[in-house]
């Protein structure tokens, strides 16, 4: 059985529970990470990190673990676990970060007090689930009446479990018939912001383009693209604002999240993107994200998919789509 990090102490998996009154339940006060790990290495894991404690001190949650505590326990649940995992898996872990205990509870006993450290680590094939295809076919984006939350009111830059209105995007996309739409989200304004746990860009006239970060979540895939792959394809790369018309009228676009990297955007709402087709664009980024990590990422979630035994049942939500039966 797979074992968890649950503040300070290693633990079977079924047994990592926090209270009916942890304000993560009450209000989904917590922020979190998830990681992906590449030939069983983790990537990027002190950014996601970083931009853990900075959620932490924003929402000041009394957290007395540092930054390098929190890496060392990472890699701690991976190393429990690694002897679970098959040869081709990789690591995802998930790192969750509760306030705990609200005030008026703090007295009952055998309760934990203060903050609640977890870290899972399960198969990132779990995740990317059925996201094979999608490498050859594209995603068809549906811009969903739901709204992103804009930064005066939450800030989306905080990843946070206060995750409604994703699920909502979701299921206004679910209900759109075709089993490739992911919900494509607008600010307040009508600009593009993100995707229900994804970043989003688009290509025009060999420009990469994405949404300022001001009402999105600031991802670890996206500033990849932007600060490192980009540079390396000499790629030029542009954050601007973007309307729905830039996407009909641009070249391609793409989707980044950690646990797929990147996934081809072909269609909005339906209407193809350029050609309709995946395009050398993404081909050359994805390609180089491979060749810096050394994996084949299409040809690994592709495998993952072809070997497949085990398929979902139920009209419960992923992290990425909700498909009513």
């Amino acid at each position: 059985m797979r074992t968890v990090y649950f503040n300070g102490q290693l633990v079977p998996e079924t047994e990592a529970k926090i209270s009916i009154y942890d304000s993560a339940l009450m209000f989904g006060d917590m922020v979190f990470e998830m990681t992906r790990s590449f030939n069983k290495k983790q990537f990027k894991l002190r950014e996601h990190i970083d931009r853990l404690y900075a959620g932490v001190k924003v929402l000041r949650i009394p957290l007395k673990m540092t930054p390098e505590e929190m890496e060392r326990a990472c890699y701690q649940t991976m190393e429990a676990n690694d002897h679970l995992f098959a040869e081709d898996d990789e690591h995802r872990l998930m790192i969750d970060v509760s306030r705990g205990l609200l005030g008026i509870y703090q007295g009952i006993e055998g309760l934990h007090k203060g903050p609640n450290v977890i870290i899972a680590d399960f198969p990132l094939r779990w995740t990317v689930a059925t996201m094979g295809a999608l490498f050859d076919q594209g995603i068809n984006a549906v811009i969903t009446s739901q709204r992103a939350i804009p930064g005066h009111l939450l800030d989306p830059k905080i990843k946070n479990r206060s995750r409604i209105h994703y699920l909502m995007a979701n299921i206004e996309a679910g209900q759109i018939e075709g089993d490739n739409n992911w919900a494509l989200l607008l600010d307040p304004d009508g600009f593009v912001a993100e995707g229900t746990g994804d970043n989003f860009f688009i290509i025009k006239d060999g420009v990469v383009i994405t949404p300022e970060g001001r009402n999105i979540l600031r991802g670890i895939s996206r500033d990849y693209v932007m600060h490192e792959l980009c540079p390396q394809l000499g790629m030029p790369m542009v954050e601007k604002n973007i309307e729905a018309y830039d996407i009909y009228t641009a070249d391609e676009a793409f989707m980044t999240g950690t646990p797929f990297c990147m996934l081809p955007v072909t269609s909005l709402n339906g209407n193809p993107i350029g050609a309709g087709m995946v395009g050398p664009g993404f081909n050359h980024l994805i390609g180089q994200w491979s060749a810096n990590t050394g994996i084949d990422i299409v040809g690994q979630i592709q495998g993952w998919d072809a070997a497949r035994t085990v398929t979902a049942s139920g009209d419960a939500p992923t992290p990425y789509r909700f498909k009513s039966k």
